[in-house]
């Protein structure tokens, strides 16, 4: 498929869902709940890059038929898997040459705090995935579906959260549609879908022209209002209810994703999350027992180990410039 940068016109609705008109169906408790919002994306991009999620999200398993109109949708890091699945897509692509030690250091850096602070930071986790995403330019699609399937056997499956895997189970039981919906890369997010038996998968679309990548991302990361967008235009294009379909997260950024279906959740809530949670008298699973008892024994650990690896791959690269 041929996709050039510019402004997509795609099927399904492009708004931007606000806490006045996704809210409504919350009300017990929403008076007292903190007013915590993410810092939207500008509107325009945030649509875009949430519709073109939805045009590239390709159905993996066969829509069951129990409760066709009825589905659940995921977030991936932190909620699903153990720390950021971008993260260890680098990493694999680092050890095979197709990413720069820098790059690789300061993501090293993000995942280090995300892995201490347990939560996400917009700015840290945004710029190691612009970094991730943007690298492939020149790399052809089908090259870097190759790798991640390798990837995610090497570095992922051992880091599935079990209890939100059952969470998924129990809605696809029922007969219901499973989706993630991630700022990780579409085709990587579509591997994980496919390796756990989801429905499919929502992600950030990386532009590609000829089946080669261009660098670009159409419209941004889908993050935040956009996730949002995307879950809505795919929700039109599948004949789903949001107003019966559920949604899991652990951040604050994807309250407007939470708030746009009728069944909210939180999993291994951040303490904003949870404290929405609880006002609003949403669910909240956290399956982080045995990670907090690391986190708090060992919370320099991680960072340590981050800064060892930053100082070894400087001086490489240091050498290299000597040479």
């Amino acid at each position: 498929m041929r996709r050039q940068r510019g402004r997509l016109q795609l099927a399904g609705p492009a708004g931007e869902p606000g806490p006045d008109d996704v809210d409504a169906g919350h009300t017990r408790g929403a008076s007292a709940a903190p007013r915590v919002w993410p810092r939207p994306l500008h509107k325009d991009r945030a649509a875009l890059a949430g519709e073109a999620s939805a045009a590239a999200a390709a159905v993996q398993q066969p829509p069951p038929t129990p409760d066709p109109a009825a589905g659940a949708f995921f977030d991936v890091d932190n909620t699903l898997m153990r720390g950021a699945s971008i993260y260890y897509f680098a990493r694999g692509l680092a050890a095979r040459k197709l990413f720069r030690p820098r790059d690789l250091v300061k993501m090293a850096f993000g995942q280090a705090y995300f892995r201490v602070r347990g939560s996400e930071n917009p700015d840290h986790i945004d710029a190691a995935r612009q970094a991730a995403l943007a690298f492939v330019a020149g790399h052809r699609v089908s090259e870097i579906v190759a790798l991640s399937e390798e990837i995610y056997d090497e570095s992922m499956t051992d880091r599935i959260w079990e209890g939100t895997r059952e969470l998924a189970q129990g809605h696809l039981a029922a007969g219901q549609r499973v989706w993630l919906v991630t700022a990780t890369p579409v085709e990587l997010a579509s591997i994980i879908a496919r390796r756990l038996g989801f429905t499919g998968a929502l992600g950030t679309v990386a532009e590609s022209v000829d089946g080669v990548y261009t660098g670009r991302l159409v419209g941004g990361l889908l993050h935040g209002q956009a996730k949002a967008a995307a879950v809505a235009a795919l929700a039109a294009r599948e004949g789903l209810d949001l107003a019966r379909c559920s949604a899991y997260s652990d951040s604050t950024n994807d309250l407007p994703m939470l708030q746009l279906v009728g069944h909210p959740a939180a999993v291994n809530p951040d303490a904003e999350l949870r404290a929405v949670a609880r006002a609003r008298d949403w669910p909240v699973h956290d399956f982080r027992s045995g990670r907090k008892a690391t986190m708090i024994a060992l919370p320099t650990a991680a960072a340590a180990g981050a800064i060892a690896g930053g100082i070894v791959a400087g001086i490489a690269l240091r050498r290299r410039a000597r040479r």
